[in-house]
């Protein structure tokens, strides 16, 4: 907030968690746009809409200067969101602890000889409550655990994916394993769930970060096509308002 009353910039754009909606600072934050002038629309998107394979929700903020302002209308629709399958289906199989020969961000996580038995008995959109009792943490056989249904699950082919989180390479840290194959997402896997470019190359060479650091940058960015739904709408605001020619 600080920042835009120093900079005054024309246009303003933010997105953050839905829960920040219900957080006084965020009608603190949008009383201070309308004080300095600003026209601001909000909203909570689902990412499908918008072209990005996964469940995400997220708020979006724009404020301008210029007029009114609008995120440009959804793409999609319940009939056709993208999937998993449409996603990744055609990327080269994967072991647990394998790496793709030549794709260094196809790279899944090794897996426990625990979990390995725990994805064997896992099946797409099902919960660990398919398991044999055996192969059970001791805290999902309290009632304690009945909200935490989503972890070990596997994902759905013909389903947008659950939200890709830092934690995605982790099969125990939410619906993260492979519908088919026995391990959870690769790197490669997230970032296209993300919709970055099947073939983006985040670093020359895997050594020059970690597997954990580059799990965290593709879980914390804002997806690819929802940035271009943004992009896009600043930019049809800007025309309409004869700023760009």
């Amino acid at each position: 907030g600080k920042q835009v009353e120093l900079v005054q910039p024309e246009i303003v754009s933010m997105e953050n968690v839905p829960q920040l909606r219900k957080d006084p600072v965020f009608e603190k934050f949008i009383s201070l746009l309308k004080c300095n002038n600003y026209f601001v629309d909000w909203k909570i998107v689902y990412a499908p809409e918008y072209g990005v394979p996964q469940k995400r929700k997220r708020l979006l903020l724009l404020a301008s200067k210029l007029g009114e302002i609008r995120l440009l209308e959804p793409t999609r629709t319940r009939e056709n969101y993208p999937t998993v399958r449409e996603a990744i289906s055609e990327l080269r199989p994967l072991k647990a602890g394998e790496t793709d020969k030549e794709d260094f961000l196809h790279r899944a996580r090794k897996l426990s000889a625990l979990n390995i038995k725990r994805i064997k008995s896992s099946f797409p959109g099902g919960t660990w409550k398919d398991w044999d009792e055996k192969l059970l943490p001791d805290c999902y056989k309290r009632k304690s655990g009945e909200s935490y249904k989503s972890v070990y699950g596997r994902l759905e082919w013909d389903e947008p994916s659950s939200t890709i989180t830092t934690q995605f390479v982790g099969y125990g840290n939410g619906r993260f394993g492979h519908p088919e194959q026995n391990r959870a997402l690769s790197l490669r896997e997230g970032a296209i769930l993300q919709t970055f470019p099947k073939d983006y190359r985040f670093v020359e060479k895997l050594e020059e970060t970690s597997f954990v650091k580059l799990a965290v940058q593709i879980g914390n960015a804002v997806p690819v096509k929802l940035g271009e739904a943004i992009g896009e709408s600043i930019k049809t605001h800007l025309e309409n308002n004869k700023f760009l020619s």
